[in-house]
C-alpha cells in the first residue's frame, strides 16, 4: 500500500518538503537576511532526523524494493545527517563574514542530503542513479557559490564536467546489466549470478564501480577533487570532504553486496586495486602540497582508500570496520576544517601551511588540537584514527588479504609525513607574520570536541562498533 510506503521514506519526505518550503519562502521575504536563521534550522532538522532514524528500531522495504531502510541504512543516514549539521554550524561564522550567506546554501546542502539519504537506502539501479544526481546536482552549484570568483567558477564547472562523465559510465555500466539480467533491482541482479555469471553483467559491474569511485574521489578517478577542494569556498570544501564521502562509500557497499555478493572475488579485486592506488597517490601527492586545502582534498583520497580496504574483503567484518573508519574521519575532517575556516592575516582568508610557523606560541590551545587532530589522521598511536586504521587492516588479515593490509601500513607510513610537517611549522617553524586565528563559539567548540573525541574515544570507540556490526550483518548476510 502507497501509505505503507510513504511512512518508510517519511523522513526523507519530510527533509525535502522543509527544503522546498524553505526554498519558496525565502523567495517571498528578505531572502539573505533569513540565511542564519534558516541554517539553524537546518542544522536543528537534521539532528532531529538523526535521532528519528537512529531511534528507529524496524527493517522496512518501500516501493516494490526499490527503498530499503534497514540498520545499514540507518548507520549511514545518521552519520550523514550529523556530518552535515557540523559542517552547517561550523561555516555559519565564515560565510556571514565572507558575503557567502545567501539563503540557498542552507538549502542546496538539504536537498544534497535528501540525495544522499536515497542513496543509502538503494535497492535498485534506477533509485541508484536518482539518489545520486539529486546529491550532485546539488553539489556542483554550491561549488561554485562565490559568483564573484573564478577559482570558485572554475571548481564547479570541472566538477560538472567531470560529473557528468562519470554518470555516463555508471549508466552505461547499469545498462549493461540490466540488458543481461532482465531487472534493476538488486534482489534481481543477485539471483542472476547463481549460475554462469554472464561476460555482460562482468562488464556492466567494473563500469558501475568505476563510476562510484569517482563519487568517492578514489584513484584513477580522482582527477577533481584537488582542483574543486581548493577552488570551492572552504565551508563547501569541509561539506565534500565529510558528509557526500559517507554515502557514497555506504552506496558502494550496498550495490557491491546486494546486487553483486554471489561474486566478491570479481568484485573484490576490483576494489584493492582502487584502495591501493588511491592510498599510494594520496599519500605521496600530499607530499608536495603547500595549500591546505588541496593537501586535505589528497588526504581525503587517501583515506576513502584505506575505507576500501573494509569493502574488498567482501565480509561482514569488513564492512563494519569500514564504517566505523567512515564515522571517524568525518569527525577527525570536522575538527580540522573548523580550524582551516579560521585562518586568517589582515582579514583575508589564508590556505598556505606556511602561515602555521610559529602558531603554537600564539595559540597553543587551538594548536594542541590541531595536533591532536593531524596524529590522528595520521595514524598515530594511540589517537581514534590510528584504531580505524587498525580495524580495516585487521579486517584485511582476517581475509587472509595481507599484502592489502601491509600495502595500507607502508601507504600510512607515507601518508604520516605531510600531517606532521603541519604540526612542524605550527612548533617549530620559522618566525614570520603572525596567523590570525578568530572562531565563533560554536567553531571553537565543535574543534574542541572533535580534538577531545580523538583521545577519549579510545576506551570503546564512543559505542559505534556495536551499531556498525549490526548495520553489517544487516547488509552481508
Amino acid at each position: 500500500m502507497i501509505s505503507a510506503d510513504i511512512s518508510v521514506v517519511l523522513p526523507e519526505l519530510v527533509l525535502a518538503g522543509a527544503a522546498i518550503v524553505a526554498l519558496m519562502g525565502a523567495v517571498y521575504t528578505a531572502k539573505d537576511r533569513l540565511t542564519p536563521v534558516l541554517t539553524w534550522a537546518m542544522v536543528a532538522l537534521f539532528l532531529v532526523l538523526a535521532f528519528w532514524i537512529g531511534t528507529a528500531g524496524t527493517d522496512a522495504t518501500a516501493f516494490g524494493g526499490m527503498f530499503v531502510a534497514d540498520a545499514f541504512a540507518r548507520f549511514a543516514k545518521v552519520v550523514v545527517l550529523v556530518g552535515a549539521a557540523a559542517v552547517l554550524v561550523i561555516g555559519q561564522d565564515y560565510v556571514q563574514r565572507r558575503g557567502l550567506d545567501r539563503f540557498e546554501y542552507p538549502v542546496l546542502v538539504a536537498l544534497s542530503v535528501v540525495g544522499m539519504m536515497l542513496m543509502v537506502s538503494a535497492g535498485d539501479l534506477i533509485a541508484l542513479y536518482v539518489g545520486l544526481e539529486l546529491q550532485s546536482l546539488a553539489l556542483y552549484v554550491i561549488a561554485s557559490l562565490r559568483r564573484d570568483s573564478a577559482r570558485s567558477t572554475e571548481a564547479g564547472l570541472k566538477y560538472f564536467v567531470l560529473g557528468s562523465m562519470s554518470s555516463g559510465l555508471l549508466l552505461f555500466g547499469a545498462s549493461l546489466i540490466y540488458g543481461f539480467a532482465g531487472t534493476t533491482q538488486f534482489a534481481g541482479i543477485l539471483g542472476t549470478l547463481e549460475g554462469e555469471v554472464p561476460l555482460g553483467v562482468l562488464f556492466g559491474m567494473v563500469l558501475l564501480l568505476s563510476g562510484l569511485a569517482f563519487k568517492v574521489s578514489a584513484a584513477p578517478f580522482h582527477m577533481w577533487t584537488p582542483d574543486v577542494y581548493e577552488g570551492s569556498p572552504t565551508p563547501v570544501t569541509a561539506f565534500f570532504a565529510t558528509a557526500p564521502k559517507v554515502a557514497a562509500m555506504a552506496l558502494f557497499a550496498r550495490v557491491v553486496h546486494d546486487a553483486f555478493g554471489a561474486i566478491p572475488g570479481d568484485w573484490g579485486q576490483v576494489i584493492a586495486v582502487l584502495a591501493v592506488l588511491s592510498m599510494f597517490l594520496g599519500a605521496i601527492a600530499a607530499i608536495g602540497q603547500t595549500d591546505i586545502k588541496r593537501l586535505m582534498a589528497y588526504s581525503s583520497i587517501a583515506h576513502m582508500g584505506y575505507a576500501m580496504i573494509g569493502l574488498a574483503v567482501g565480509t561482514a567484518g569488513g564492512v563494519q570496520a569500514m564504517l566505523v573508519y567512515m564515522a571517524i574521519y568525518v569527525t577527525m575532517n570536522v575538527g580540522t576544517f573548523a580550524f582551516i575556516l579560521s585562518m586568517e592575516r589582515d582579514g583575508r582568508p589564508v590556505s598556505d601551511i606556511g602561515a602555521l610557523n610559529q602558531f603554537g606560541k600564539t595559540e597553543p590551545g587551538k594548536a594542541l588540537a590541531l595536533l591532536v587532530l593531524m596524529f590522528s589522521l595520521a595514524g598515530v598511536p594511540p589517537m581514534l584514527g590510528f584504531f580505524a586504521k587498525l580495524s580495516v587492516l585487521k579486517a584485511a588479515v582476517d581475509a587472509d588479504m595481507v599484502w592489502l593490509a601491509v600495502a595500507g601500513a607502508v601507504a600510512s607510513v607515507i601518508g604520516a609525513f605531510y600531517y606532521l610537517r603541519i604540526v612542524y611549522f605550527m612548533y617549530f617553524g620559522k618566525e614570520g607574520e603572525v596567523l590570525e586565528s578568530r572562531m565563533a563559539p560554536a567553531q571553537w567548540a565543535l574543534m574542541m570536541l572533535s580534538a577531545v573525541a580523538m583521545v577519549a574515544g579510545i576506551v570503546n570507540l564512543f559505542g559505534i562498533e556495536g551499531p556498525a556490526l549490526a548495520a553489517a550483518q544487516a547488509l552481508v548476510r
